[in-house]
């Protein structure tokens, strides 16, 4: 092995130090009083204190998502900041730009910083007064972006991106499972013919948020909301946002007072139509094999070792429980 060569790398991990003397000077943000790696998911977080203010900062995976992918989304942030919508927004540069370049390693990434947003994670999960009102505000989100025009482009969230592609990720893992490989093609194929004549015209196909959920959402003791990460945003049915609820707050149990309240807070602005609600399991199956294939993706990369059989088993098992008649039972 030449020892005089950088050995390549997939993932590296920016040094906060670094990010305090290169980068954040970008910002006009004062006296940076600290920055700590955060954790770890689809991006790198950082938090970052000043005198005054908290902030985080997000970089991106160099492996996940192109430089118009970030654009596409930082965009939709500061549309939604200007229309006076409750979301973290990215913060400019002194020069006017929302993100910053950054030559790591394995090749370029993307950071952009916002601020720190106001209230905490639900305490013990949502109530159903705070589902209400995060029902209530993706409605908002969808009907304002009935008038976003991007520059950017993004991959919208169609059934070739979240099934097919979805499927042919997850298939190579079950191959020594023929028998579970043949179950989730057969309700790949169900799930896809019930879907493939959805309308994809407004209002019914708008920009989403992709990952709506009580994670992604802080409170304040009034229960004002504030929205952040919107990675998984793009172009698709706005029954689907609602379907992504669902299926998280299915897999970790909340209880369906609050998935119902949710429901009632999004059509208390936007009435959802017969055919959008008699979606709603299939488009939770959608939801649920598309986020199976974004954690394998990210397995490979870094955790490798959660991928055994037992994962496989329950991954495949919830599916099961969804594609039920008494799915929304659980």
């Amino acid at each position: 092995m030449n020892q005089d060569c950088v050995f390549p790398v997939i993932y590296s991990t920016l040094s906060p130090q670094a990010i305090v003397s290169e980068l954040l000077p970008e910002y006009g943000i004062g006296n940076v009083t600290g920055c700590k790696f955060w954790r770890r998911g689809l991006s790198d977080v950082y938090l970052v204190e000043t005198l005054t203010s908290p902030y985080i900062l997000r970089v991106s995976h160099h492996h996940w998502r192109s430089r118009s992918e970030i654009e596409f989304e930082l965009e939709l942030l500061d549309f939604w900041r200007q229309r006076g919508l409750p979301v973290a927004h990215p913060l400019s540069t002194q020069s006017g730009d929302l993100s910053v370049e950054i030559a790591a390693p394995e090749g370029k990434r993307y950071a952009a910083l916002f601020p720190y947003a106001p209230g905490e994670v639900a305490v013990g999960d949502l109530n159903p007064t705070q589902s209400w009102r995060l029902g209530e505000t993706l409605a908002k989100l969808h009907q304002t972006a009935l008038a976003f025009c991007p520059t950017a482009e993004r991959h919208p969230l169609d059934l070739d991106y979240l099934l097919k592609e979805s499927f042919a990720a997850i298939a190579p893992f079950l191959k020594h499972r023929p028998q579970d490989l043949d179950e989730l093609s057969g309700i790949v194929d169900r799930v896809e013919a019930q879907l493939q004549h959805l309308p994809q015209e407004p209002p019914f196909w708008v920009v989403c948020w992709g990952d709506p959920h009580s994670g992604n959402a802080h409170f304040t003791p009034d229960n004002s909301v504030t929205l952040f990460d919107f990675d998984q945003c793009g172009y698709g049915w706005r029954a689907f946002d609602i379907a992504k609820f669902l299926q998280i707050s299915l897999r970790t149990g909340i209880g369906k007072p609050v998935r119902e309240a949710f429901l009632a807070g999004y059509q208390s602005v936007e009435e959802l139509s017969e055919w959008e609600l008699n979606a709603l399991q299939a488009l939770t199956q959608t939801a649920h094999i598309w986020m199976w294939a974004i954690d394998l993706h990210t397995s490979c990369f870094c955790n490798w070792c959660r991928l055994d059989d037992h994962y496989f088993i329950q991954r495949l098992g919830q599916l099961k429980r969804l594609n039920s008649h008494d799915w929304q039972l659980f």
